[in-house]
């Protein structure tokens, strides 16, 4: 009797009122619920709603719009002024390269050809004599920035720039990468995880290399980072984690084996990951919203997705056709409580904004709007993006033609 008295108190003791516009706003949104135990994680979690809603509350009528010209405005700034406002992230200056073209192609926005010109010779300079990008120049090849190189000469769309990929080094680098069980080291006896994998693929993919044995292996070490929960692992036996779920799923794509993983329980996982409340994406059980994993894990599904329509209708009932994510919920937390008031995108309210979350927040919105099942697209006129690459479908598309006919 005292438990049902206590749970009486508490349920009199929350303010209800229907009638009221923010009431209505939060109908069907469950607050986090810590089931009487307090933690950190929920100290953090109900914190976090609360912010949400603060913001929430302030935009009761309508959706604000996508503020194109704010985001534009930052990102060239954040491009400009790469060089000296970065030195604490002169490793990721050629990531930091790639986040700001690839968000600006998104917005549809064309780079000034001089613009263009300093950024094709800036990455020319990171790239390593032997093959390969490092994160600024002469700095050693990695596979991180070297997915991202690429995948910014080919946001760039010149001749030019896809001439600065010396081809034949970036194989030779790739094949120095390779460990004998699939994986690949990150760099010169790096760490190994699943971000190698992929990176490694994705680059060998667009710009069209040629090595069968190269990948060998990797698609049962890529299986084996499938966890219980349904997610992957950076590696075989660590924790389901959203940026690593992406890497698994998009290299099985590559590899032509999705059904190499249990797509039923892996689709599952990521269902789970939009939060109730807030509406984004979290990146692990139990942690908190954060905008890049509007792009890690809906990307994800949008990979199967991809698939179902490229290879066939074989994977249709494990993927996103019958859709369970809340487009619009994603877009108002994105459009609502992610935008900063001076450009570009924050992870959660009360964060600061940055070129990475800038990317990952548009790439999410973008897949909102492409795959939106209604005609109403609230993230306004953004370009398409192919899931497997994160590239702007249409300049994906052109490098592919290219780097096959040469």
């Amino acid at each position: 009797m005292k438990l049902v008295e206590s749970i009486i108190l508490i349920m009199e003791s929350v303010e209800v009122n229907c009638d009221s516009e923010s009431n209505k706003l939060f109908i069907g949104r469950p607050n986090f619920d810590d089931e009487f135990i307090s933690t950190a994680t929920s100290i953090a979690q109900e914190k976090v709603e609360k912010n949400v809603k603060a913001v929430l509350l302030n935009h009761l009528d309508e959706l604000p719009n996508l503020r194109k010209s704010l985001h534009i405005e930052y990102l060239l700034g954040s491009l400009k002024n790469l060089p000296s406002s970065y030195e604490v992230m002169d490793s990721s200056r050629t990531w930091t390269v790639y986040w700001v073209l690839h968000s600006l192609a998104l917005l549809q926005y064309d780079v000034d050809p001089n613009l263009k010109l300093a950024i094709i010779n800036f990455l020319k300079s990171c790239q390593h004599v032997e093959g390969g990008f490092g994160g600024g120049p002469f700095q050693e090849p990695h596979l991180a920035p070297t997915y991202a190189a690429v995948n910014a000469l080919c946001i760039l769309g010149t001749e030019d720039a896809y001439n600065v990929i010396d081809r034949r080094g970036l194989l030779n680098f790739l094949r120095r990468m390779k460990v004998g069980d699939g994986s690949f080291y990150m760099h010169e006896d790096g760490e190994i995880d699943l971000r190698s994998v992929y990176c490694c693929i994705a680059v060998y993919s667009v710009v069209n290399l040629r090595d069968k044995e190269l990948f060998a292996n990797s698609l049962d070490w890529v299986s084996r980072c499938q966890t219980y929960e349904g997610g992957f692992a950076g590696s075989p036996g660590m924790e389901a984690h959203g940026g690593y779920t992406f890497c698994g799923v998009a290299s099985l794509y590559l590899l032509g084996k999705l059904e190499k993983c249990d797509l039923k329980s892996l689709r599952r996982w990521i269902l789970n990951r939009q939060t109730a409340f807030e509406g984004g994406f979290q990146g692990r059980t139990n942690k908190l919203v954060d905008s890049c994993y509007s792009f890690w894990q809906y990307g994800s599904l949008e990979v199967l997705n991809y698939a179902s329509n490229v290879q066939g209708c074989s994977y249709k009932q494990n993927c996103a056709h019958n859709r369970l994510i809340d487009n619009d919920l994603l877009q108002e937390y994105l459009l609502i409580c992610c935008q900063h008031i001076s450009g570009g995108f924050i992870d959660k309210p009360t964060t600061s904004h940055d070129p990475y979350h800038t990317c990952y927040s548009l790439s999410g919105l973008s897949l909102a709007q492409q795959y939106c099942l209604t005609e109403e697209k609230h993230s306004g006129d953004l370009a398409d993006i192919h899931p497997v690459f994160n590239l702007p479908m249409n300049l994906y598309h052109k490098a592919d033609l290219y780097f096959k006919e040469t």
